[in-house]
Order: structure tokens, then sequence, then C-alpha cells
């Protein structure tokens, strides 16, 4: 009978992964090889907007310069 988990099959290849994690120099050395990962995606997909024209230097210029900060009223 298979088990159910919340964890599709990556999450799970992934978990077996980690298992194998012994210090802490490893566990640091996944780590940066993974963001470098997202950031390596991140970046191919900015320049799949760039070159599409989906993104320009006027919008890059227009996000810069937004206040995202959450607004909050402080008590006096």
């Amino acid at each position: 009978m298979e088990q159910v988990t919340g964890l599709n099959a990556a999450q799970m290849d992934f978990l077996q992964l980690l298992a194998h994690i012994k210090t802490t120099e490893e566990l640091e050395e996944l780590s940066r090889i993974v963001s470098d990962y997202y950031a390596r995606k991140a970046e191919e997909g900015m320049n799949r907007l760039w070159e599409s024209g989906q993104w320009s230097k006027e919008k890059d210029d227009e996000v810069m310069s937004t206040h995202l900060r959450t607004p909050y009223k402080y008590a006096k």
C-alpha cells in the first residue's frame, strides 16, 4: 500500500538527498548550489523578458523607484 504524503516526488527525492548530509559544510555547500541554481533560473527568465520586449530600462527604472514597503501606523 502506497503511503500518502503532502510531498511530491521531487520533494521526496530531495529529502532523501538531505539524509546523506553529515556535516554543516556539506549542508552549506548544497545550500549554495541550490541558491545558484535558482539565481541562474531567475537570470534566464529576466533575459527572456528583455529579449521579448516585455521588460525594458524604463520598466526597470519604474520598479526601482516604486515604494513597496508596507506603511505602518504607529501609536502616539
